[in-house]
């Protein structure tokens, strides 16, 4: 009964699949369907799109990287992280120049997780902005982005700092986990060691607005120390 009683407050404390039980050699009925149905969502986010309307919703406009399609995407890490040419006549048009802070958001590995969390995410990270006296500048969305585009964005728009907001790949507790990659002047040449990252944002991680008001708070430290990454801590 000692032994039961530690196992179930074992499973309380995570959500990964413990104690589940087995029939023979093999998992239970409800066990394996539950495992193919977060399987088959966490396929559909990262084939899935960000509805349109969301985006409208936020005033953001769509650039895309030279990705091609999802296939390749997978394939190829490279070309997520270089926005088109058709792309950067937009944001050099779109864009004002040498913004405090500058917003992305991209689909990355998972549209589920902008559409679940971007509606809560984004405006509480501009009233983290505001609350903190930082000015953002034109934000907009990157389709089929992997975290460097923002190192491609950087040298064209060269803010202070650049937050994006990111789906992250997903796994079989969840398919809509969103993260905030964070940097200071990001440019050609950065390297992983140079962001600062809060991932896990979702309704069973990292609350979205809490997320919020933490991105907003790293960035005012960021600028304070003219420094990310390894160094900022």
């Amino acid at each position: 009964m000692k032994d039961h009683e530690k196992l179930e407050e074992l499973k309380k404390s995570t959500p990964a699949r413990i104690g589940v039980g087995r029939a023979g050699a093999r998992p239970l009925t409800h066990t394996m369907l539950q495992l193919r149905k977060d399987h088959a969502a966490a396929v559909d986010a990262v084939y899935g799109e960000v509805d349109e309307s969301i985006l409208q919703q936020l005033g953001l406009f769509t650039v895309e990287t030279c990705y091609g399609n999802k296939v390749t995407y997978l394939k190829r890490p490279d070309l997520g992280r270089i926005i088109t040419d058709e792309g950067m006549a937009v944001i050099r048009e779109r864009c004002v120049k040498q913004p405090q802070i500058q917003i992305v958001v991209s689909d990355g590995l998972s549209a589920d997780a902008i559409t679940a969390n971007i509606l809560d995410v984004y405006p509480a990270l501009l009233d983290s902005l505001r609350a903190n006296d930082l000015t953002p500048g034109t934000s907009f969305y990157v389709k089929g982005g992997r975290v460097a585009c923002m190192d491609h964005i950087g040298e064209v728009l060269q803010p202070d700092a650049l937050v994006l907001l990111i789906g992250e790949r997903p796994g079989l507790v969840t398919a809509q986990s969103m993260s905030a990659y964070m940097c200071y002047k990001p440019r050609k040449g950065t390297i992983e060691s140079d962001r600062n990252v809060i991932s896990n944002i979702h309704r069973g991680g990292t609350p979205p607005l809490e997320a919020a008001a933490h991105i907003g708070t790293m960035l005012k430290g960021m600028l304070e120390r003219q420094t990310s990454g390894t160094n900022f801590f």
